[in-house]
């Protein structure tokens, strides 16, 4: 009678994996094999030598969970059986920040289910990032840069490949922004409760705006937007005269620091 000793997934080299994928069966006296026993389910097996056999795992492999496999014989005689689990395809919800700067990435927590057997967080066409989770419901990564992005917001799809095989794409998104550039302030002084012009690029879901003064002291400014390159600002009380400067924070970063004169 035949005996099986072992069972690999060929996708992920253990006795785990999905339905889709092949598995190995090795053992003896194998060469008569007609069927594979698949938990509740019989499954014609790929091919057939005395030592081992191949098979698909069905699309009517339960979702997750410890099946049962073992194989029967032309003269109707079955095998010992050996445990093979299946590892349920993992889904994404949420994420904990749903922007990052393009220019350095960021720490990201992926939220879901079914990650422990994850390999790679994907993000869009930006790149994978290889993770190891130790939680079944999420897994903590570093996005990383995109330095060829052109506009000044990109979405990008987060995904998880695991065992299980990798989740829906679209389901859960992210923001990359560019940084905020400054290339000029109208006027180039003023004091507090003054409204300044602020010019450059990448103004678009700009955080804060910031004033700097000659002590190096800050004060964030109540600011209006005004267009993807132009937002005014209210210079704030408090601050010291004399030459500091102004910054725009937004998720894509700081910008650099344009001089302005507080009177």
């Amino acid at each position: 009678m035949a005996t099986i000793t072992s069972l690999v997934d060929t996708t992920t080299t253990t006795n785990q994996g999905k339905p889709g994928d092949t598995v190995q069966i090795s053992g003896t006296a194998l060469a008569s094999t007609v069927r594979v026993n698949f938990g509740a389910a019989t499954v014609a097996p790929t091919s057939v030598t005395s030592t081992q056999v191949t098979f698909v795992i069905p699309n009517t492999a339960p979702c997750s969970g410890q099946v049962s496999v073992s194989v029967t014989s032309s003269a109707g005689a079955t095998s010992n059986s050996l445990p093979f689990f299946v590892i349920a395809t993992p889904t994404t919800t949420a994420l904990s920040v749903t922007c990052v700067s393009a220019a350095t990435g960021g720490p990201v927590t992926l939220f879901g289910s079914n990650f422990l057997s994850g390999t790679q967080v994907g993000v869009g066409g930006v790149g994978n990032v290889t993770v190891a989770p130790t939680l079944p419901s999420q897994v903590s990564f570093t996005a990383p840069a995109d330095l060829t992005q052109v506009a000044t917001v990109a979405t990008h799809p987060v995904t998880i490949t695991t065992g299980g095989g990798t989740s829906t794409s679209g389901t859960t998104l992210i923001d990359y922004y560019l940084p905020p550039t400054i290339t000029s302030v109208l006027p180039t002084s003023g004091t507090a409760g003054d409204q300044i012009t602020v010019n450059g690029t990448n103004f678009v879901g700009v955080i804060t705006v910031t004033f700097t003064d000659s002590t190096a002291a800050t004060a964030t400014a109540v600011f209006a937007p005004v267009s993807d390159t132009q937002l005014v600002a209210t210079v704030p009380p408090g601050l010291a005269t004399g030459l500091g400067s102004i910054t725009v924070h937004s998720c894509g970063g700081d910008s650099n620091a344009q001089a302005f004169t507080i009177t």
